[in-house]
């Protein structure tokens, strides 16, 4: 084998290495994993993988890929959304940020501490949602946009996400 021919085969050897690495840190698992730890941290069941639901967030977030903005689809489905740059960020990136939402969320009260969002969280550990399917896009700006949607919604007004 050439110099040249070697060069190639090992330029495309990483690069696919690469991409497959992109790909296995937005896996389902790499979505639900940090889901349901969150979940059986206030005693909830787990949350089940949908390809539905997965569908459903890619057909959005291939939407949103030419302006990358936080809007919701307005779905039937509860949804979180997650915008980065700078880096690139991965399934569980996004939803440790919604989970890290549980220190504003007071449960006694079930509201959010004056001035900060905790409905990411709320609806990461809603009892009643039993299934997720989240979809990644890198925006043309080169920013990620991250969805999860979830069936049923949560974050129902009134009542609690858990245990009340």
């Amino acid at each position: 084998m050439s110099f040249v021919s070697y060069s190639l085969a090992l330029l495309l050897v990483s690069a696919a290495a690469i991409f497959a690495t992109g790909l296995a840190q937005n896996s389902p698992q790499d979505f639900l994993k940090p889901h349901n730890a969150a979940r059986t941290s206030v005693g909830v069941s787990p949350l089940s993988w949908d390809n539905n639901l997965a569908a459903y967030a890619q057909n959005y977030a291939d939407q949103r890929r030419g302006d990358c903005k936080l809007i919701h689809s307005g779905g039937p489905y509860g949804e979180n959304l997650f915008w980065g740059s700078g880096k690139t960020w991965t399934a569980s990136d996004a939803v440790e940020l919604w989970v890290a939402e549980k220190q504003y969320y007071d449960y006694r009260s079930n509201t959010c501490m004056s001035g900060k969002v905790c409905g990411h969280y709320t609806q990461v550990v809603w009892a009643d949602s039993v299934s997720v399917g989240c979809a990644t896009v890198t925006c043309n700006d080169g920013a990620t946009f991250i969805i999860c949607s979830y069936n049923p919604p949560g974050n129902v007004q009134g009542e609690w996400p858990y245990g009340h």
